[in-house]
């Protein structure tokens, strides 16, 4: 499995809307900035998006996308999925298994792609964005506590 750049912005726009579920739309650009995201790309991805039924669009002034679910229902591997394709190291999982069954003389090799193919689909099938948005926030609020921890030894 490969994630492509389109598959890592369309994750890195989604933890942002994520974190600002609760705030309603958030506009394109607002989007693109604090996710560091070129703009015009990010539309193409926020499109496919949309027409997946992963987020909506508001129109007009206090327009823009917000989550069409709680980002604790949207699993990593529903938007993986969309942008690249599936999370099998080549081909999908019922081609794999075609393989394993066909092909005697090579059937230990697919037998591990598609236990790669497993690991990953588990990781990401039970990782949502709530998850990742999570993890972020006790990172940033570890990395604090050990900076103040650190300032009062000095």
């Amino acid at each position: 499995m490969k994630i492509s750049q389109k598959g890592l912005y369309a994750l890195q726009a989604m933890m942002t809307l994520a974190r600002r579920h609760e705030q309603g739309a958030i506009k394109i650009r607002d989007i693109a900035a604090e996710s560091d995201l070129p703009e015009k790309f990010l539309e193409l991805i926020l499109l496919e998006l949309k027409n997946a039924r992963i987020v909506d669009s508001v129109r007009g002034a206090r327009g823009g996308y917000q989550l069409r679910r709680d980002p604790a229902e949207i699993p990593l591997s529903d938007i993986i999925r969309l942008v690249d394709g599936p999370l099998a190291p080549m081909g999908d999982a019922e081609q794999l298994r075609g393989l394993i069954d066909k092909d005697e003389d090579h059937r230990a090799l697919y037998e591990v792609f598609l236990a790669v193919r497993d690991a990953a689909a588990k990781i990401l099938e039970n990782t949502t964005v709530a998850d990742l948005v999570a993890r972020g926030r006790a990172k940033r609020a570890g990395g604090a506590k050990a900076a103040a921890a650190s300032g009062k030894k000095r």
